[in-house]
């Protein structure tokens, strides 16, 4: 008799899920309020496996469970999850504050650009940090924080000129004043190891995509890199994020696509290039295959 297969916890994609005024942008902002009572207040398990999400909670308690782990507080406390890291939790009706939804590409890119300043590690644990006791030489940082995101708040609600730059130059700011908050939690508390195997390496395979997405590399050399077989990291992404491994590449080409011809004026076969295209027409029909219409007309929705 065959095992029942593991069901993977789903995936939830906030801009497609949630918000249609624009499902692929690279920050997301809403109140912990809306968003609670939109997906419920006793929110079962699930994930966002190419997302950070920073809750801020100002007001109410909190009970979560967090990759694992169980806590309980009160407000004012802040819940940094990384990418695929399961998380579920129940609030109180008044409970409110801040929810930052941030795509890995942009959180890593903001890393890249400072190198040597960070751990590795400091974007891959799960941390549940009660705020009231923040020793006094982090409080600035923790105020600061706090005065950032209101700022990017209040840009995410209006549409004006600079509104996508400003936002990723908030959204940078507030992930330094929160990067040192983190850095003291991390030195506070010894971290864990008992994350299971299967998010480990799928964790390394996304860390591998995002250094080789342009080189197109083949399955199987994401495989051997792993020291896996083929099948068995097919089935890590599976299991762990609900969609075949190839998916998980293709998705994030796609992003880049999408960023480019968005953010830029780069003629569309030049972007073909540079996202390791060799043939422009074989980069449309990608694209218009998995975004449901061509580079050209995307680019033209965004400038109507």
């Amino acid at each position: 008799m065959r095992p029942t297969p593991i069901q993977a916890i789903p995936d939830i994609h906030i801009g497609r899920a949630y918000d249609q005024r624009d499902p692929e942008c690279e920050i997301h902002y809403e109140t912990f309020a809306r968003l609670a009572d939109f997906f419920g207040r006793n929110t079962p398990p699930h994930r966002h496996y190419c997302f950070f999400q920073v809750h801020l909670l100002l007001k109410g308690s909190i009970r979560l469970n967090l990759d694992d782990q169980v806590h309980f507080g009160n407000a004012p406390l802040l819940i940094f999850t990384p990418p695929t890291i399961p998380h579920s939790f129940y609030t109180e009706q008044d409970s409110d504050g801040h929810v930052l939804t941030i795509r890995q590409e942009v959180v890593r890119g903001w890393y890249q650009a400072m190198p040597g300043q960070w751990p590795d590690t400091l974007l891959r644990e799960a941390v549940f940090m009660e705020l009231g006791g923040v020793p006094a030489d982090s409080e600035g940082d923790l105020t600061a924080l706090l005065q950032t995101v209101e700022l990017l708040s209040k840009e995410a609600t209006a549409e004006r000129t600079g509104r996508s730059s400003l936002l990723l130059a908030f959204g940078q700011g507030a992930f330094i004043y929160l990067s040192r908050l983190l850095l003291l939690h991390s030195k506070r508390v010894p971290p864990r190891y008992e994350r299971s195997e299967d998010l480990k390496l799928f964790l390394k395979f996304c860390d591998l995509v995002e250094a080789h997405f342009r080189d197109h590399l083949t399955l199987t050399e994401y495989a051997q890199r792993l020291a896996l077989t083929e099948a068995r990291l097919n089935d890590i992404s599976r299991r762990v994020a609900n969609r075949p491994s190839k998916e998980i590449v293709h998705e994030r080409l796609l992003q880049e696509a999408r960023r480019l011809l968005r953010f830029s004026a780069v003629p569309i076969t030049e972007i073909s290039f540079q996202l390791g295209f060799t043939d422009p027409a074989y980069f449309s029909r990608f694209f218009t295959k998995r975004a449901g219409v061509p580079p050209s007309q995307f680019r033209l929705s965004y400038k109507a």
